[in-house]
C-alpha cells in the first residue's frame, strides 16, 4: 500500500467519523435543548436554573460527548491533510442534520432545503475527488546546535 494511498484512506475514515459525530452530536444537543425549555429572561436567578437545567440533561451530554469526538477526529485529521481538503468534505455532515432532525425531532425539511443538501452534496463530492494533502508534512527537527564558545583562558 503506497503512502498516498494509506493518508487518503486514513483521512477518508476520519472524515467519515467527523460526518458521523458531528451531526449527531448537534441534533442530541438540540434535543435536549428543546427537552430543557427556552431561557425566557436573563435575570441572574433564571440564567442559574436554566444553566443547571441544561448541565443536568442527559440528552445533552450525550451531545456535548459526540461533539469532542467530532472535534478530536477533526484535530487529528488536520495533522496530516489540508484544511482546504477537510472542511469541505467534512460538509458531509450538514446532509445529515437535515435527514436526523426530520427522523429524530420531528423537523419539517422543505424542498429548498433538500435543493441546498443536494448542492452540498455535490460540492463534496468534487472536492472528495481531489488529493487530501498538497503539501509536505512539517518536520519536526532537533533544535540548531548552540556554537562552543571559546573559554577565557584558553
Amino acid at each position: 500500500m503506497t503512502a498516498a494511498h494509506t493518508l487518503r484512506t486514513k483521512t477518508y475514515v476520519l472524515i467519515a467519523l467527523m460526518v458521523c459525530f458531528g451531526p449527531t452530536g448537534d441534533v442530541l444537543l438540540g434535543k435536549g435543548m428543546k427537552q430543557v425549555g427556552a431561557l425566557t429572561a436573563w435575570a441572574p436567578a433564571q440564567l442559574a436554573y436554566f444553566l443547571l437545567q441544561a448541565i443536568s440533561n442527559p440528552t445533552v451530554w450525550l451531545g456535548i460527548s459526540s461533539l469532542l469526538l467530532f472535534f478530536l477526529s477533526y484535530m487529528i485529521v488536520l495533522s496530516w491533510a489540508d484544511f482546504s481538503y477537510v472542511l469541505p468534505a467534512s460538509a458531509a455532515g450538514y446532509a445529515v442534520v437535515p435527514l436526523l432532525s426530520h427522523l429524530f425531532l420531528a423537523e419539517f425539511v422543505s424542498p429548498l432545503r433538500w435543493t441546498g443538501v443536494a448542492f452540498i452534496c455535490l460540492g463534496v463530492a468534487l472536492v472528495g475527488n481531489t488529493p487530501p494533502s498538497t503539501t509536505a508534512p512539517a518536520r519536526v527537527s532537533a533544535p540548531p546546535a548552540r556554537e562552543a564558545r571559546p573559554v577565557e583562558g584558553d
